[in-house]
């Protein structure tokens, strides 16, 4: 039995019909005004920002473009939103009346009893429907949270879909950066070859005049043979980005391979970036917003939860019909009935209370979850921010090294050649060319990659339309 105290403010539920739960706000988190190395001007809308056409590079351009509607996960993604919506009208169908027809028709015999010439066959036809009525009254706003809770998981499933579109962009433009730096490498690797060919000749050419010694054509020969083991590796680095971008468009692993062997010098922004400020990263990170749509299916949880703890009513009803048919009589009966039902949860081993708590400990955390999500954002801009501030500078350091090396490898050939130097000044200076070209390669790579993590954190491009011609 239900005490008085518990029944009177049951009895107030009941005509009030409110809804059960808190209602969702907009969580918050304090945040800086500004990035340490960013401004304070705000960088508005970026999700249609196409900030990889600042490589101005066509081949590029044609493989994001082409990739959007190709992607699987993008489209594995958008699948979600078909079920997504689905659950939202399966949501919504509780608090709807509920209509069932049914029909059944029957034939049967029966014989009579007695002298065979008084046995009669008697053939009887049955027939019967039925019309069934059901609505479950939604006082406490048990399917109204339910349809809350829905409606935000659509919402996060669109949110999920830019997430998808955003990593693929960063892996396909950053494969594409990879792919060219290894095209790079391999490009300086066989001038470098060269080089070293011609100095293998000249130096055995010096050994038949007697001006070198069969060690100064050994250290030669070395050089060359370490210059060819790096090939294949850088090789085999260049195939495995160009497979990776053929896998990102859903194409077979080999598709690029002859398109992007064509080559391409290594892609540079020529655009600097507004990061912002952190407060942009709520609206244009959709890794943020898909968190917060999140909690607040998770918060409709906890309504759904509590209006299980009041009663529910139902009001239904049904009319069943039917009809009897036979040789000696015909006849027909109809049936009704309609009333309103009350279930009221009394004893249930504290299962239902448990189910609050439980809803409610799936808030919180879900909140932590999106202020996590916050947190990481913004450490990602800062992250991006401080290299790309600093890239440059390592660029320009590193291309000042190349061209001093490369003049020293000019000065000590010639001195080998005249027999003013020896050969090992000239072997190591084609050592040290290499490695500041190496250097460079991978220096350019690395602000081009800066870049696009720079972009990728602040949540630009996802939005991108081709069709806009943006």
């Amino acid at each position: 039995m239900v005490s008085i105290r518990v029944a009177a403010p049951l009895v107030l539920l009941l005509l009030s019909g409110c809804v059960t739960g808190p209602d969702h706000t907009q969580p918050q988190t304090p945040l800086p005004e500004k990035f340490a190395e960013g401004g304070k001007k705000s960088n508005g809308e970026v999700a249609m920002a196409a900030w990889w056409t600042a490589f101005n590079d066509k081949r590029l351009n044609g493989l994001v473009e082409q990739g959007l509607d190709q992607n699987l996960d993008v489209l594995q993604a958008l699948e979600r939103i078909t079920a997504a919506e689905a659950n939202v009208v399966v949501a919504g169908a509780g608090a709807l009346p509920s209509l069932g027809v049914s029909a059944d028709e029957s034939l049967g015999k029966s014989k009579g009893t007695g002298d065979y010439s008084a046995r009669t066959t008697d053939t009887t036809s049955t027939a019967s429907g039925g019309v069934s009525v059901s609505w479950l009254l939604d006082l406490f706003g048990q399917y109204r949270r339910a349809k809350e809770g829905a409606t935000a998981s659509l919402d996060a499933a669109y949110a999920s879909a830019d997430v998808a579109k955003l990593s693929y962009l960063s892996d396909l433009v950053t494969s594409y950066i990879n792919a060219r730096y290894y095209q790079e490498r391999i490009a300086i690797a066989r001038k470098n070859l060269a080089s070293r060919r011609e100095t293998l000749d000249l130096t055995k050419l010096q050994l038949e005049a007697g001006a070198a010694s069969r060690l100064d054509v050994v250290q030669s020969e070395g050089l060359v043979n370490s210059t060819l083991a790096d090939l294949p590796g850088l090789e085999t680095s260049f195939r495995q980005s160009a497979h990776h971008i053929a896998t990102l468009l859903g194409l077979p692993a080999s598709s690029l391979i002859a398109d992007l062997q064509k080559g391409a010098p290594q892609p540079l922004a020529r655009r600097s970036i507004n990061a912002g400020v952190p407060a942009d990263l709520i609206r244009n990170r959709p890794d943020i917003r898909k968190a917060e749509r999140e909690l607040a299916a998770a918060v409709a949880e906890i309504g759904v939860a509590e209006a299980q703890l009041y009663p529910s009513i139902t009001l239904g009803g049904s009319i069943s019909p039917s009809w009897i048919s036979t040789k000696s009589l015909a006849g027909s009966l109809t049936s009704w009935s309609f009333g309103p039902s009350l279930t009221l949860p009394i004893l249930d081993g504290g299962r239902l209370k448990a189910n609050v708590d439980i809803a409610e400990s799936s808030a919180r955390g879900a909140y932590l979850a999106w202020k996590a999500s916050v947190l990481n954002a913004v450490e990602e801009v800062e992250n991006a921010l401080a290299a790309v501030n600093r890239d440059s500078q390592t660029v320009s350091a590193l291309t000042a090294t190349v061209r001093s090396y490369e003049e020293a490898l000019s000065l000590s050939t010639a001195s080998y050649k005249d027999g003013a130097s020896s050969l090992l000044d000239v072997l190591d200076a084609q050592r040290s060319v290499s490695t500041a070209q190496a250097s460079l390669a991978q220096a350019v790579q690395q602000m081009a990659a800066d870049y696009v993590a720079l972009n990728v954190a602040i949540g630009g491009g996802y939005a991108f339309d081709k069709k806009a011609g943006l």
